[in-house]
């Protein structure tokens, strides 16, 4: 039977190593806050009606946040938008 020592010094490089996996993979994972725009933002952007835009928001293609009386839509979601159906997030 054998028998291994673990010294400190063991255990301090594993714990090293252990915390840059760490910040590797939380790097990896942080995401870009949202970036929120108002309804008359997107209807600029888009270049589409105020009609349109609540057609978007009854199909489901727009998935906005109303806070108050009015309505505010994540940048990322009229990006997703603009892609091709095939490759768009859902």
């Amino acid at each position: 039977m054998n028998i291994e020592v673990i010294t400190k010094e063991d255990l301090q490089v594993l714990k090293r190593e252990l915390l840059e996996d760490l910040k590797q993979i939380l790097k990896a994972t942080q995401t870009k806050p949202h970036q929120w725009l108002k309804s008359a933002d997107v209807r600029k952007m888009l270049n589409i009606s105020a009609g349109t835009l609540q057609n978007l928001r009854i199909t489901g293609h727009l998935k906005p946040n109303k806070i108050g009386g009015s309505f505010y839509y994540a940048l990322g979601d009229i990006e997703n938008l603009l892609l091709p159906e095939t490759k768009r997030k859902k």
